[in-house]
């Protein structure tokens, strides 16, 4: 009998089992996975989890019989050590091996550590698994001042939780505004005065130099001289795809593990999908790694397909979100290359959109508290239709209308 292993125990890894059960393999299923939990969601961790509206419970995708009716053997709390690509196995942290017929990386990513001296203390934190969320979740309980390093969607999106909680909140930022990487100045600027119209406290252009405390913090230390007062810190620093074991053994990787639209990494019978993937999209012209529950979802249908020799070729408009406070951010496309943005709505009101075009062409869309154009959006740039500014300024404009 078949067996297929897979390395990593998150969105991913799920997706493609239950897309394979759903193409109709009936072989064997090795999971392997680092913690000692089911496959769990991790957007909520840094959302409703945090502030107790989502419960535990609901951040696992699938019950215990889901595996065993599935013939899926879980090898959870271990860790894949190495990979022999040529006598086809998986060396484990608990001394045992694994025999594939073919393997899959679905390794994800995790937190960039910084080094700084007070490293060590008692409530510093990073936010990515569900241990690290039950942490911080406990300690907000009893923090009166927390410092969160990093002005993207995890720092923001635990600032708004932590705000509603009463706790004095200060965001510590390398860049001069808020998720610099990844919207416009105009989205930042909304943002920011969200944030500070619900009691966070920015400090821009500034780095984190040291935690000063006994056990746990006292003071932040930031690189410009400031002095912050905490007895919490939250880092979010960013994350680098998990590579190593398959660099080690010989697949390509290349900020990421590199795949083709398929799936496939250089190696026979051996795919990668999920955050840990560098691959082509031909409808972005380019080759990218993406961080997202779509990407991950979607990529590891297609390495599904291509386990059960019935390929299906990725092709993906990326898409994303963040929910801070009452707002829903909303964002399809990359709009780095852009060379106009148009107004759809007014930030007055709490609901708008940015429309990014490069030489007419729709590339990207944001939108804050507009759910239901979003959706048509998402057609529109996987569609590239060219766009009159002025008509997507006019509210009354119907953009179904857009749609071939």
């Amino acid at each position: 009998m078949e067996n297929v292993v897979i390395i990593g125990a998150g969105q991913s890894a799920i997706q493609c089992i239950t897309s394979l059960k759903k193409e109709g393999y009936d072989g064997s299923i090795t999971l392997i996975g680092e913690e000692n939990h089911l496959p769990y969601q991790r957007p909520p961790l840094s959302k409703a989890f945090l502030d107790n509206t989502f419960e535990k419970e609901r951040l696992y995708f699938k019950k215990i019989n889901f595996f065993v009716e599935n013939k899926v053997l879980l090898k959870l709390g271990t860790k894949a050590i190495k990979v022999d690509i040529d006598k086809k196995k998986v060396d484990l942290s608990d001394g045992t091996s694994i025999s594939f017929d073919k393997l899959v990386f679905a390794t994800g990513s995790r937190v960039r550590k910084l080094d700084f001296p007070g490293k060590e203390l008692n409530s510093v934190h990073y936010l990515r698994g569900l241990d690290d969320a039950e942490k911080i979740k406990s300690n907000l309980e009893f923090s009166n001042n927390v410092v969160i390093v990093g002005a993207g969607y995890i720092g923001l999106e635990v600032a708004a939780i932590a705000t509603e909680k009463g706790i004095a909140v200060t965001v510590v930022e390398m860049a001069d505004r808020v998720m610099n990487r990844t919207v416009d100045p105009q989205i930042s600027d909304y943002y920011q005065k969200l944030h500070e119209n619900n009691g966070v406290s920015f400090k821009f252009n500034a780095s984190l130099e040291e935690i000063r405390g006994d056990d746990k913090p006292d003071l932040v230390l930031c690189s410009d001289g400031t002095e912050i007062k905490a007895d919490t810190v939250i880092i979010g620093a960013g994350i680098v795809p998990n590579v190593e074991i398959a660099e080690e053994s010989g697949i390509t990787c290349n900020n990421g593990i590199c795949v083709d639209e398929f799936g496939r990494t250089n190696v026979e019978d051996i795919f990668a999908c999920g955050d840990c993937t560098n691959h082509p999209n031909k409808l972005l012209n380019k080759s990218l790694r993406l961080e997202s529950v779509h990407n991950a979802m979607e990529q590891s249908k297609t390495v599904a397909a291509s386990l059960s020799n019935n390929p299906n070729e990725y092709n993906q408009i990326p898409w994303f979100w963040s929910d801070q406070y009452d707002h829903k951010l909303q964002i399809v496309g990359l709009s780095g290359e852009h060379d106009r943005v148009t107004m759809r709505g007014k930030m007055e009101d709490s609901q708008f959109m940015l429309f990014y075009t490069l030489n007419s062409e729709l590339i990207a869309v944001d939108s804050v508290n507009n759910s239901k154009e979003f959706l048509i959006c998402r057609k529109l740039v996987a569609n590239k239709v060219r766009i009159e500014p002025e008509m997507i300024a006019d509210p009354s404009f119907n953009l179904n209308d857009l749609i071939a």
